[in-house]
């Protein structure tokens, strides 16, 4: 079917069963009442103004612009969560259109009247407003103070602060270019006579057609190849500014300038990067096993996402009664939070329907309920999305729950482990039963969506993150990025996990950062995805050993949200992430995933 036929046959939003829509209508009944609220919030956002020069005459003054800031900034949310989610789910829809752009210009309005703040919370006397967070009114907004503290010595003079934030604007030119050019004007040919687009190029690579994986992985790498010196120059651009940026600011380096903020240390990254490719034999292994399992005379870079066995259906009920058994060692109160949540809570908006955009994501909801945006299509990657998006959705109810909004949400470091970790679990009691059962077919099929989880977020992310620290290395020692650099040092990074188990076509496979060139625009952020797999694997074997003890502090990591730093939430969940040993833990999993494929395949042989 191609793209056009299919989308004819996909129903009208309107026309979708409503048990398979989030319940939008609990952040706002109606448009109108949304619309209200656009009306309302400007004068609301404008009165915070009336604050400014006043947070040091008190403990009264202070309490009365963080308690009056946080109302705002949570009503915020709720509306800007509404405009949005209407807009993901239908494209089509003009108005919700509008109101997202509507949002967007409330919001951004919102940072201008507070854009007081900062300055003047840095100038007031530090032992002074320790003092007034003795006050219970002002007690939970210690650990954001305690987080505006520590960039201090980064702060400079009121002129040099000028020209800091007014430099903003222009230096984000490169960002708005990159999506023009990357969602609007590529064109990526066709494959299998169907049309390649950012949207299917994931299904068309894993096509069962040999030849349909070929010219869709081709054709959608000559495409960025075409176009390989304007993403060098924008990219190049970037890094430039991020430097200039981080020794405005007086930091060591960008790397550290973009940790400092979550007290993240360089070593997290270095140890990962190190960690990881002393471990890459454990990749080349599984490239030989796959190419062996598909009986190809050699794997090529189409190959890695072909199905090894015919691919079962699954439906959305089948996957949450998954999920719940698969997470039950969490207890009674998740699973019964959760599952309430995944249907007659409606927090899972999971319908397929004409103009719903793609991907997936989960919404704190504005403190209302933790949303989730995803395309159900009967695969294991759908019920592989859903356990994810889950586990952020169970993150947010925790630490909600637990802490009042002036305590800080948790991190992207923080949420990878969550939402990695409920993959985990229930891909390992499914694996089990699998196995037990002897349903081998099952059991390759749960392998291979657990490989594809892991060549995203513990084969690409890894390399990417190497890719970007070597990249703003390269700028900060006074040296250049063309896009042949950049190529080849994508493509000397992807043959280290390669190896000789992939061949690979330097010049496509070297244009891998231009196709993920969102991560690393948005500033080692890429790192995170592999520190949360890993985080979550060591995690999956303390339930292992024991079970109890792992639950409770699981769960305290959980219902913490952001009051600790990532690195010391972890550390009390039983994870040194400056220790090789949460990749480690994930390698042995990887390893343990292979192994199991070379047996099955000897069993196949023999047969």
């Amino acid at each position: 079917m191609t793209t056009a036929q299919r989308k004819a046959a996909l129903p009208a939003r309107a026309d979708v069963p409503r048990e398979q829509t989030w319940d939008i209508e609990a952040l706002f009944a109606t448009p109108q009442d949304w619309e209200a609220e656009a009306e309302a919030l400007p004068a609301a956002i404008d009165a915070l103004g009336n604050h400014a020069g006043k947070l040091g005459s008190g403990p009264d003054a202070l309490a009365a612009y963080l308690s009056e800031s946080d109302d705002v900034e949570l009503r915020l949310a709720r509306f800007f969560s509404y405009a949005s989610m209407g807009a993901s789910v239908d494209g089509r829809d003009a108005e919700a259109a509008a109101r997202r752009d509507r949002a967007s210009t409330i919001a951004a309005r919102y940072g201008s009247a507070t854009a007081f703040a900062r300055p003047e919370l840095l100038a007031l006397d530090e032992a002074t407003v320790r003092e007034w967070l003795t006050r219970p009114d002002l007690a939970d907004y210690a650990v954001r103070l305690e987080r505006l503290w520590r960039s201090r010595p980064h702060v400079r003079s009121a002129e040099v602060e000028e020209l800091l934030g007014a430099v903003q604007a222009p230096f984000a030119s490169e960002r708005g270019i990159h999506p023009a050019l990357t969602n609007m004007d590529l064109r990526f040919g066709t494959a299998g006579g169907e049309a390649v687009t950012q949207g299917n190029v994931d299904r068309l690579t894993s096509h069962p057609d040999r030849e349909v994986r070929r010219e869709a992985w081709e054709n959608y790498a000559d495409a960025h190849l075409a176009v390989r010196h304007s993403q060098a120059a924008m990219y190049a651009t970037h890094v430039r500014q991020n430097v200039f940026l981080a020794r405005a600011r007086r930091y060591p380096d960008a790397i550290t300038s973009f940790l400092a903020p979550d007290d993240i240390p360089t070593g997290v990254v270095t140890t990962l990067l190190d960690t990881y490719r002393a471990h890459t034999p454990t990749w080349h292994r599984y490239w030989r096993v796959r190419r062996e399992w598909l009986g190809l005379p050699e794997l090529r870079e189409y190959d890695v996402k072909a199905a090894l066995v015919e691919p079962r259906a699954v439906s959305y009920e089948q996957a949450v009664d998954w999920i719940e058994e698969g997470m039950s060692p969490l207890g009674a109160e998740y699973l019964r939070d959760m599952r309430a949540g995944l249907t007659t809570e409606r927090w899972v908006d999971y319908a397929e329907n004409d103009g719903k955009r793609q991907g997936a994501y989960s919404n704190g909801g504005g403190r209302v309920k933790p949303y989730i945006f995803m395309t159900w299509n009967g695969t294991m990657s759908s019920y592989s999305t859903l356990a994810h998006e889950i586990g952020h959705s169970m993150h947010s109810l925790l630490s909600q729950r637990e802490h009042s909004y002036a305590v800080p949400r948790y991190t992207l470091f923080h949420a990878e482990v969550a939402s990695n970790l409920n993959q985990a679990m229930v891909r390992s009691h499914l694996l089990r039963q699998a196995r037990e059962s002897g349903d081998t077919d099952f059991e390759v099929q749960l392998i291979e969506e657990a490989l594809a989880n892991f060549h995203r977020y513990f084969f690409i992310m890894p390399t990417l993150a190497a890719f970007e620290l070597e990249a703003y290395r390269r700028i900060e020692a006074g040296g250049t990025l063309s896009a042949p650099d950049l190529i080849a040092l994508t493509a000397d990074l992807l043959s280290q996990g390669y190896g000789d188990g992939v061949q690979m076509d330097r010049e496509r496979s070297g244009i891998l950062w231009a196709q993920f060139s969102t991560h690393l625009y948005a500033n080692f952020y890429a790192y995170q995805y592999a520190t949360g797999i890993s985080a979550a694997h060591q995690i999956l074997e303390q339930f292992g050993a024991d079970p109890e003890a792992a639950r409770d502090r699981y769960l305290t990591f959980l219902r913490s949200g952001g009051r600790l730093d990532p690195i010391d939430a972890l550390k009390e969940a039983g994870v040194d992430m400056l220790s090789p040993e949460p990749v480690e833990a994930t390698f042995r999993t990887l390893a343990g995933y292979v192994d199991r494929l070379e047996e099955l395949l000897a069993v196949r042989k023999g047969n």
